[in-house]
């Protein structure tokens, strides 16, 4: 054979070896997500009022701020500086009323203020985690006069909300510690708006005066959607307000990405939805918790791995406790609402659902930060 026809021969066979198979009818073929090293955020950097902090970040809008913890700063190691800062200087300036409902505290910025706001006549009520009463600073506001109330069931007392003067509520995921305030990942936002405050007092009032906790509670706020300076704003308390029903709506609705940084992450149907809106083409980027990834039995993180999506571990030392979802760059899902079962029937929970870009900017921000120091694996 001359060298050209073998020459050409040997190119044929190899084309069509190198060829597509056919299809076998009735078999979808699936192509595997693969994980991106890209920078995940495509919106711009915050914009509006900065608050200085010295461990920490600050935001401020017309209607509200928002604080994020800096872990890796000096003066968290110190302990000073961090965002229960403004949260205790707030608790100083209460004139009427200050109720609180956490899962633990042993901040002794909060202890102070609320010694202090007791002492200037306000009245001052808390509700906690019965698991954590006997810590030292619980027993010492008790001692000093101020009415705390235990669950006392099952589930956890897990809110973190301040209701101060029935005009301004404080909420997210930071327990009133000090590891919470300095050493994990956490947010805390502030919000300033009567009808706001009414759906907190109103769930904190069955707590607190009815003795409900759980699948006790009643869903009756006052106001579930409202609109602050023209922005849309939901509030939702588990077990009765249907937090997982949703949540699961507006991950399917969502059109162009999902960001989140999960503490817990244990609800089937969540994850099944971050595949699906994956596989649909959509940006999905994760953040999780290594100790509970490590800890908890029916997580997602494998199952989100295996599926390829740019899901990693934390980064912190500490703990990565924010329990937040943001959806297509504009909004905001946050609060003490873990993504899990017990989140939904058993414990006593809270949402808040933001729709703007300018609040999703700050979380987008601080999902920046948490991701740019994940586990990449």
């Amino acid at each position: 054979m001359k060298p050209f026809w073998l020459a050409f021969s040997v190119l044929l066979v190899v084309a069509l070896a190198c060829a597509p198979l056919p299809e076998t009818p009735g078999v979808v073929t699936v192509t595997p997500l693969q994980p991106s090293t890209e920078t995940p955020v495509t919106a711009p950097l915050p914009q509006g009022e900065a608050i200085a902090l010295q461990a920490g970040y600050g935001y401020r809008g017309s209607f509200y701020e928002i604080y994020f913890t800096d872990p890796f700063r000096p003066a968290s190691q110190k302990q000073e500086g961090g965002i229960d800062v403004p949260l205790a200087r707030a608790i100083d300036e209460a004139r009427i009323s200050v109720e609180v409902a956490v899962y633990s505290m042993s901040l002794n910025s909060i202890r102070d203020a609320l010694l202090n706001a007791h002492r200037r006549g306000v009245q001052v009520r808390i509700v906690m985690e019965s698991d954590n009463l006997d810590r030292p600073v619980p027993r010492l506001l008790a001692e000093k006069g101020i009415p705390l109330l235990g669950d006392r069931r099952e589930g956890l007392m897990h809110n973190k909300f301040v209701i101060i003067d029935r005009s301004e509520v404080w909420t997210g995921s930071m327990n009133f510690t000090n590891s919470g305030a300095y050493e994990d990942n956490n947010n805390l936002v502030r919000i300033r708006s009567a009808q706001v405050a009414e759906n907190y007092l109103t769930e904190f009032e069955e707590m607190f005066e009815e003795d409900f906790f759980g699948p006790d509670t009643l869903p009756n706020t006052p106001y579930p959607q409202l609109t602050l300076q023209g922005v849309p704003v939901e509030i939702y308390f588990s077990p009765d307000d249907g937090v997982a029903a949703r949540i699961v709506r507006l991950l399917r609705e969502a059109r162009a990405s999902i960001y989140f940084l999960a503490y817990s992450l244990t609800a089937d149907d969540f994850g099944d939805l971050l595949r699906q809106k994956a596989q649909e083409g959509l940006r999905v980027f994760g953040v999780m918790e290594e100790e509970q990834v490590k800890s908890n039995r029916g997580g997602e993180f494998e199952t989100l791995q295996q599926a390829g999506l740019n899901v990693f571990l934390d980064g912190n030392p500490g703990q990565m406790h924010h329990k937040v979802i943001i959806i297509d760059e504009k909004i905001v899902i946050t609060g003490s609402y873990n993504f899990s079962a017990s989140a939904e029937r058993k414990n006593d929970e809270n949402v808040m659902i933001f729709f703007d870009e300018q609040i999703a900017r700050q979380y987008l921000a601080e999902f920046e930060r948490v991701f740019a120091r994940a586990q990449r694996r």
